[in-house]
C-alpha cells in the first residue's frame, strides 16, 4: 500500500505579491489612460486604484507612491507576466523612465 501524502487536501490557488515601480504615480492620469472601465480610483473611500484587465488572470491595486499589489494571481509566473505588462503599461501612460 503507497503512504497517503499528509498534504494532499493543500494547493495554492490565489498568490498575493507586492511590487514596487520606482516611482511616483498619478493615480487620476493612469485611470483615465488605464481605461475608467477598467478601473475603480474613489481616494475618498480607498487610497489606491484598482485595476481589473482582461489581460491579466489577476487584480492589481496601485499606489501613489508607486507601490503595488498584485492578488488573485493562480501562481507567481502569472503575478510576474501581470507585473511586467502593468509596468509597460504605466510607463507608456505616464511617460515616465
Amino acid at each position: 500500500m503507497v503512504p497517503t501524502p499528509v498534504d494532499e487536501w493543500f494547493r495554492i490557488q490565489n498568490v498575493v505579491c507586492t511590487a514596487e515601480l520606482g516611482k511616483s504615480l498619478n493615480l487620476n492620469a493612469l485611470a483615465i489612460g488605464l481605461g475608467l472601465e477598467k478601473t475603480e480610483y474613489e481616494p475618498e473611500q480607498f487610497p489606491g486604484l484598482i485595476y481589473r484587465s482582461a489581460d491579466f488572470d489577476s487584480v492589481v491595486l496601485l499606489f501613489a507612491s508607486g507601490r503595488i499589489v498584485i492578488t488573485g494571481s493562480p501562481d507567481l509566473d502569472s503575478a510576474e507576466r501581470t507585473f511586467r505588462m502593468l509596468s509597460e503599461e504605466v510607463t507608456d501612460i505616464l511617460n515616465i523612465n
